[in-house]
């Protein structure tokens, strides 16, 4: 329990609040904020994002289980964010416990905080954010008045190096998963069972993953020897869909939050999932099958999002919404109910194979912004190594369509470090940037920016570059040296990931749950914000590498063998291993893969495996 009230928190934080950068993060009375009666409800959840506030209420995810949890009557849901450094250096002084942005009650109040998981570099922020909090970091450390501590999201799909610290883990999608969870968590508090037969329940749930079942054992060499799994629970924990998307929950009263987020806007989820089958991409195969929202239903979210915010730009979001089937008739009909009200509509991206110039102008009336298009590698060998499925010819005439129509602002995306690649791939960077370049200034348009931004590979679980090792962080630094020096020229603006987090980012992506004890080290040394290049220390990190005697280049750097047992293998996507393997094989045959939405089935197994037919409502 924590000596803390709710009132004496806030009556504590009102008093410093003001001295600490952006204090609107900590306040918690938005418009659209939902407050229940903590006597009324039957199970409090907190629901947790590991970084700061304008990140986390940007992320779709929260918007949806936030409002979904809090529209069951017994179930209450309040937010919490990472504090900014400030915030929490006053927090720690004055022994204020992390608390929850609605109520102003501690943390260690609620029956169970979940934390999304979105990216490896946000790992340190939980268990800090658990630290803040006065909640054991370890899960055998915590008591029966502690909080179940769960997590999902995307990195849920290999979550092995938070294990120890998380009860269990939500694999898939939660509108259906996450609520029956809770109900179990009612059942509990009202008739408690010991802690391992109500986890033994909670893993019945289709993609709930209670790491305490799952015994793993190593060889000498450091692999994986084996697996094994207690009775009662799933062999693989196969994720949880939803199969109809018109059917599923979706808030159209979100909250407005009073300082400005990095996505300030309405969103409208057209569609989940993506068919394209880029080699690289773990979202790509996670979240199939591709499902679409209908125009009705989209049209009256529209209707109700803009009653409910007073947002003048929505966005149309999935993972590529220009594949949306009906995409162009979806914005006409916002934009002529509601253009002239100045409401405009944005696409997260356009893919140059898809193009469509009156789409681009359709989205951007008002201002002609940069477009922004991404050919991930500079030949055309490479991007049929990834599958990325587009040509040069496909990009400049992309461009040459932008520029004779008023566009001058140019962002191209690469990434450097891709299996296979050489140095003719790096150059093939610096002269489609310059063709881009050469081709706005030959029709005449003035004032040409071209910003190329490269990232650094990183392998994810469940790919078909899973097996492959992450290039060196030397290697892939003179290479973005290189790149900085050919793209010397007033029209190009060059941007790249530091090489130091992005290697930290594979360790984490590949890592097992022998991590975990060098995660706990680092975040007591200082660790946190990772994501941040202010805030990285990697000689923290170095240090506890050697403090626990663990070789970074094992899992960032290893080529992995197939018949390697992987440290997500007990772990289910829907997409089979059989078919990862052939995609790889492809890959380094240079073989395309069709889009089996358009052509025939490419025989991921999803649908097969989870009975989900693909629903197409556009």
């Amino acid at each position: 329990m924590s000596k803390f009230t709710a009132a004496e928190i806030r009556r504590q934080v009102e008093r410093f609040l003001p001295k600490v950068l952006k204090p609107s993060r900590y306040l918690g009375s938005e418009w659209n904020a939902i407050k229940k009666d903590w006597d009324k409800t039957e199970v409090h959840m907190a629901f947790a994002f590991p970084d700061v506030y304008e990140v986390g209420m940007s992320h779709l995810g929260t918007r949806i289980l936030y409002h979904l949890v809090n529209s069951y009557p017994e179930f209450l849901c309040e937010r919490v964010f990472a504090p900014w450094v400030d915030m929490e250096e006053t927090m720690r002084e004055k022994e204020i416990p992390l608390y929850a942005l609605e109520s102003f009650q501690p943390l260690q109040e609620f029956d169970v905080v979940g934390f999304t998981l979105q990216y490896e570099m946000s790992f340190t922020n939980i268990l800090n954010m658990l630290d803040l909090a006065g909640i054991p970091m370890r899960s055998e450390e915590r008591g029966i008045d502690d909080p179940w501590i769960i997590a999902g999201g995307p990195c849920a799909f290999n979550p092995e190096p938070l294990v120890g610290f998380i009860d269990f883990f939500l694999l898939g999608e939660s509108e259906e998963q996450l609520p029956e969870v809770l109900r179990l968590i009612a059942e509990q508090k009202a008739n408690p069972l010991p802690r391992r037969d109500f986890l033994v329940r909670v893993a019945q749930v289709q993609g709930v993953y209670v790491p305490d079942f799952y015994h793993v054992s190593y060889k000498d060499d450091g692999r994986i020897e084996s697996i094994r799994v207690e009775e009662g629970v799933p062999a693989v924990v196969e994720k949880a869909i939803v199969a109809d998307l018109d059917q599923a929950f979706f808030p159209t009263n979100p909250v407005v939050p009073y300082l400005e987020i990095v996505h300030d806007r309405m969103m409208l989820e057209v569609m989940r999932g993506c068919s394209r089958g880029c080699r690289f991409c773990q979202a790509g195969m996670i979240y199939r099958p591709v499902r679409e929202r209908s125009q009705e239903t989209l049209l009256r979210q529209m209707e109700e999002l803009v009653r409910s915010t007073g947002y003048d730009e929505v966005a149309l979001t999935s993972l590529s919404s220009g594949d949306y089937s009906c995409i162009q008739p979806v914005i006409e009909s916002i934009l002529e109910k509601h253009g002239d009200d100045g409401v405009g509509v944005s696409l997260p991206s356009l893919r140059v194979d898809s193009f469509d110039v009156n789409l681009a102008e359709s989205v951007q009336k008002t201002r002609k912004s940069g477009l922004t298009f991404a050919p991930e590698a500079g030949s055309q060998r490479l991007r049929d190594v990834i599958n990325k499925g587009v040509t040069e010819e496909n990009l400049l005439d992309a461009v040459e369509t932008a520029f004779k129509k008023g566009w001058s602002t140019i962002k191209l995306y690469f990434m450097v470090g891709l299996p296979t690649e050489t140095q003719e791939d790096i150059d093939g960077i610096v002269d489609l940037a310059k063709k881009v370049a050469n081709l706005g200034t030959k029709m005449g348009r003035r004032n040409i920016t071209v910003t190329i931004s490269t990232s650094f590979f990183v392998p994810k679980a469940h790919t078909p570059f899973q097996w492959e090792p992450q290039e060196s962080k030397a290697s892939v630094d003179l290479k973005q040296r290189y790149l900085r020096e050919k793209l010397r020229d007033r029209r190009f603006k060059y941007n790249y990931h530091d090489v130091k987090t992005s290697y930290l980012e594979a360790v984490f992506a590949k890592g097992d749950r022998r991590l975990a004890p060098l995660l706990e080290w680092a975040v007591k040394h200082g660790a946190r914000f990772d994501g941040w290049g202010d805030q990285f220390r990697e000689d923290i990190w170095m240090d506890a590498f050697k403090e626990f005697g663990i070789d970074p280049h094992f899992y960032a750097n290893r080529v992995m063998d197939y018949d390697d047992i992987l440290p997500w293998e007990h772990l289910g996507c829907g997409v089979t291993k059989q078919y990862l393997v052939s995609e790889h094989h492809r890959a380094l045959h240079e073989a395309k893969t069709t889009d089996c939405r358009h052509d025939e089935c490419s025989g991921c197994g999803i649908c097969q495996a989870r009975g989900v037919q693909i629903i197409l409502k556009g």
